[in-house]
């Protein structure tokens, strides 16, 4: 029977991790005040919720993976906060052009993060996969 092939792993830092577990909590806070319409903190908490969104992506930028999925997230968070507060300040139904509304500027941030991971996912990712395949052989 052969040998499963061994995985890399991947380890976080203890204070790494503190910090994403805060994300989190900064992350929900944003979206509960969004939801019940509580502007100042909702608006408030985008500050720290993309702050530390970006510090992350920063903290693993050598490893190409992680950064492109942490950079998806800062942008999805930049696009979450633009909707709400388009939302708030109710400018996410007005049109803008065409049959765009203000809403859909949130598009903008919303298709970086997927532009990110499609190159990543496309092209990053089966040539790292290719030089795996040549240091291996």
């Amino acid at each position: 029977m052969s040998q499963p092939k061994e995985e890399g792993s991947y380890i976080i830092p203890a204070r790494f991790r503190r910090m994403e577990n805060m994300h989190i909590a900064f992350w929900l806070m944003k979206d509960i005040s969004w939801c019940m319409i509580w502007k100042v903190l909702g608006i408030t908490m985008i500050v720290p919720t993309l702050t530390v969104a970006i510090i992350i992506a920063w903290r693993t930028r050598q490893m190409k993976s992680e950064l492109a999925h942490n950079l998806a997230i800062a942008f999805w968070i930049s696009a979450n906060s633009l909707w709400m507060i388009s939302e708030f300040f109710h400018f996410d139904s007005m049109i803008i052009w065409k049959d765009f509304t203000g809403k859909h500027l949130a598009l903008v941030p919303f298709i970086a993060g997927a532009l990110i991971l499609l190159y990543y996912y496309a092209i990053q990712r089966p040539k790292e996969l290719r030089e795996k395949a040549v240091v291996t052989m």
